[in-house]
């Protein structure tokens, strides 16, 4: 059920014009405005999960410092002005249809996709807010990112890299890593978390070939062990928030004044819709993630059985084994492209229901495709035969009516989730409660 687009006639649909990664066409048009981009300094996030908490994390401390700061970021769930956070908060509809209608001409002079447009919008609103610093969030892989035009990233920050966006990025984990890898430049400083030993080798060669120096952090403390209050949900987050105080602490050291108070702040203030979400339909709690690869699927998953042992409490059989959770209800919705049987095989659970929607103006999953998929798949090698012992999932196409697909999906004895992809729960949210 899509919503109306304000910006339809400014901005192509992504489907038309397709993914055309390249900086040449975007570095002509910013060379064209002046340079907007030269007017502030910037530090990059990459990775394949994790890019917006990061980035939000950062530009909150930022903030907490007292620096004027941006955020860039996609994708936008609601509206695009999502993706330009300006000192004063998202810009507003008003001022990004100004700016986007001064960029048309340009746009089609300069065969700007739909994605460096905005990435334009957003330079040039950063520029006439006098950002010091803008939180730049890279939209797909690294290397050829609109947002790697910008010249001054003296910091990065890297979340998770997984397997995501093979056909663009390559078919291995060493393809992904090295295309992400591609921000990096000589002087200056990456900030990532543990990653995959493949992933992690990547990273180590290419900082050395670029004269990068990069820094590995360890996950903070949990608030019961004395670390950091998080303002976002899920151990997950306490990966996420080591890279972005790495990534503050060398802002730091670049003289940029933030200290240890505003990190604290800033990580305290952080939100971001969508991820770990928990709201409610009807007054019943459900989950909102927009889990759409393996890696964020096993965070969820992780984050689901975290909450059901903290709810359920320790309550051993003689044996020592505990009772099997109760069946969880699942709305879940996947792109095509999507390897979604390796997806439901990480979330699923024996008995669990599933009720599996069209994405609004994206191909997507059925039912029956998936269905036949998972069962052609067989069990996950990766799990113990006894997880998928009991009655197999079951899955049956929606309703055809979100409001109806809610209202059944709320009617559940273990906490609810709608996943599998953010244009679902863009979907999905206006229809929750306030």
């Amino acid at each position: 059920m899509p919503h109306h687009d304000p910006f339809g006639d400014l901005i192509a649909p992504f489907s038309r014009r397709g993914v055309d990664l390249g900086l040449g066409r975007l570095q002509r048009a910013l060379a064209e405005l002046g340079h907007p981009e030269r007017r502030f300094a910037a530090v990059q996030v990459a990775g394949t999960n994790g890019k917006g908490s990061i980035s939000t994390m950062l530009e909150r401390i930022a903030t907490a410092a007292g620096i004027r700061c941006g955020l860039y970021t996609s994708p936008h769930l609601l509206s695009w002005c999502e993706r330009i956070r300006l000192p004063s908060g998202p810009i507003t509809e008003v001022a990004l249809r100004r700016q986007l209608e001064a960029l048309q001409g340009l746009g089609q002079r300069h065969d700007l996709t739909p994605f460096e447009l905005i990435t334009a919008a957003g330079f040039v609103a950063f520029a006439e807010a006098g950002v010091e610093l803008a939180v730049l969030e890279v939209g797909l892989g690294g290397r050829l990112d609109a947002t790697t035009t910008h010249p001054d990233r003296s910091v990065l920050a890297i979340g998770s890299i997984g397997m995501d966006h093979t056909e663009h990025l390559g078919p291995t984990l060493a393809a992904i890593a090295t295309e992400k890898a591609g921000v990096f430049s000589r002087g200056a400083i990456a900030v990532s978390g543990a990653q995959d030993p493949a992933v992690a080798r990547v990273l180590e060669r290419q900082a050395a070939t670029q004269g990068t120096e990069l820094r590995w952090v360890a996950p903070l403390a949990p608030e019961a062990a004395g670390g950091p209050v998080l303002g976002l949900r899920g151990d997950l987050q306490r990966h996420n928030a080591a890279v972005a105080v790495g990534a503050a602490q060398a802002l730091a050291e670049r003289g940029w004044p933030i200290d240890g108070a505003a990190i604290r702040r800033g990580l305290a203030e952080a939100r971001w819709p969508g991820r770990l979400e928990r709201r409610s339909v009807r007054g019943r709690p459900l989950l909102v993630d927009g889990a759409h690869n393996p890696p964020a699927a096993v965070a969820l998953r992780q984050e689901l059985d975290g909450a059901g042992r903290a709810a359920a409490g320790p309550d051993p059989g003689e044996d020592g084994s505990t009772s099997a959770p109760d069946p969880r209800r699942w709305l879940i919705g996947i792109q095509r492209h999507k390897d979604a049987p390796a997806l439901l095989r990480t979330l699923l659970r024996p008995g669990d229901a599933v009720r599996v929607v069209a994405l609004p103006e994206h191909r997507s999953w059925s039912a029956a495709e998936l269905g036949e998929a998972l069962e052609a798949a067989g069990p996950d090698p990766g799990r113990s035969p006894e997880s998928w012992s009991g009655p197999a999932p079951v899955l049956e196409a929606g309703s055809g009516s979100l409001e109806g697909d809610l209202a059944w999906l709320a009617d559940s004895t273990a906490l609810p989730v709608v996943a599998g992809s953010l244009y679902l729960v863009a979907a999905v949210l206006p229809l929750l409660d306030p």
